[in-house]
């Protein structure tokens, strides 16, 4: 007879000692926290804040670009950013439903329109406004003069892109809208305009704001189409006073007031992303 004590328990496995994974991560992220504040702190003590100093913080003239740059600079800016948005989502509107299009010729126009003016490069539209158009038609002056070409330039760039957003919005919405609506005795049209489109835009809301604080600093091109005094905005006004005095404090005041439009848009960017991912859930 074989011992009761010669049989054999379950095998148990050897416990594997060091660390686990949710400690392994943590001393990874720490290691990665004191590499990246040591490399700040080198920076910082590297650095010469004497001479950056000097040329970028001189309070007194800074106080000399006070009220013009908000008066003038700033408004300007703000002018021509929401003139180019009216046009580029107008024109866009238009590109997006030729896209969409059952006929063949709207969407060919549409699709070399958007990847023509989403390829080049806005300054070369704004060179393309400002003399190929003078040219191409003598003796005709754009509405609204500098005005009118920068929001013109600005729209040419901007549809590019909102049509391809206005169209993806477009398509998001259920296409038992569309069959709802027409058994309603609404025809496509009046459909698109009265059913579609207004869903779409809340879809497309924060992409389209988005764009707008792209266009606000593509603003800084209008310089290229030759601006009076009374009509430079933020990166021309900046640009002047620095070569008057000789100092880029002028610049970084610009800069600054980029700062004050463009990080209150992007948080409502992303309050309405935020939104409208709860909206889904």
């Amino acid at each position: 007879m074989s011992d009761p004590t010669d049989v054999a328990g379950p095998a148990v496995a050897p416990r594997r000692k060091g660390l686990t994974r949710r400690r392994r991560r943590r001393l990874s992220r720490g290691a990665q926290y004191t590499v990246f504040v040591a490399a700040v702190i080198a920076l910082a003590v590297s650095a010469d804040w004497g001479r950056l100093g000097n040329q970028f913080a001189q309070t007194d003239i800074a106080r000399q670009m006070f009220p013009d740059v908000i008066t003038l600079a700033l408004k300007n800016t703000v002018l021509y950013t929401l003139s180019g948005f009216v046009v580029g989502l107008v024109l866009g509107m238009v590109v997006a439903l030729m896209r969409l299009s059952s006929v063949g010729p709207y969407r060919w126009v549409a699709g070399i329109y958007i990847e023509i003016f989403r390829g080049l490069p806005a300054l070369l539209i704004f060179i393309f406004v400002g003399v190929a158009v003078p040219l191409a038609f003598p003796g005709t002056e754009i509405v609204g003069g500098t005005y009118g070409k920068v929001a013109l330039a600005l729209g040419l760039v901007s549809a590019a892109y909102m049509a391809e957003t206005i169209r993806a919005g477009i398509q998001a919405v259920p296409k038992g809208q569309m069959e709802a609506a027409r058994s309603l005795g609404f025809s496509p049209a009046r459909a698109m305009v009265s059913i579609i489109v207004p869903q779409a835009f809340r879809i497309i809301l924060p992409p389209l704001t988005n764009e707008l604080v792209l266009l606000f600093k593509d603003s800084s091109l209008v310089l290229f189409l030759g601006v009076t005094l009374e009509e430079r905005e933020l990166s021309k006004f900046g640009r002047d006073l620095a070569s008057q005095t000789a100092n880029s404090t002028p610049i970084l005041v610009a800069g600054l007031c980029y700062l004050l439009v463009t990080i209150p848009l992007g948080f409502v960017v992303r309050r309405m992303e935020a939104k409208a991912q709860e909206a889904v859930k």
